[in-house]
């Protein structure tokens, strides 16, 4: 193997390294992306509380015949 194979190996191999790197971050900002959003709905959902003048019973079955 000649120096110039050895140097396309190696530029190669560097570079194949630096996408995974890139990929890697970009997955980890999406899950941080994602968890916040998550966190966000949970929350807007536990601040929705039902309307105190309902039954307490409502809500509990769903009616399928029609």
């Amino acid at each position: 193997m000649d120096a110039l194979g050895i140097a396309k190996l190696a530029t190669s191999i560097a570079d194949t390294g630096t996408r995974q790197d890139v990929a890697v971050a970009v997955l980890k900002k999406s899950q941080d992306i994602q968890a916040a959003q998550a966190t966000q709905m949970l929350e807007a959902v536990q601040a929705a509380a039902p309307s105190p003048n309902l039954p307490s019973h409502l809500g509990n079955h769903i009616n399928t015949t029609a």
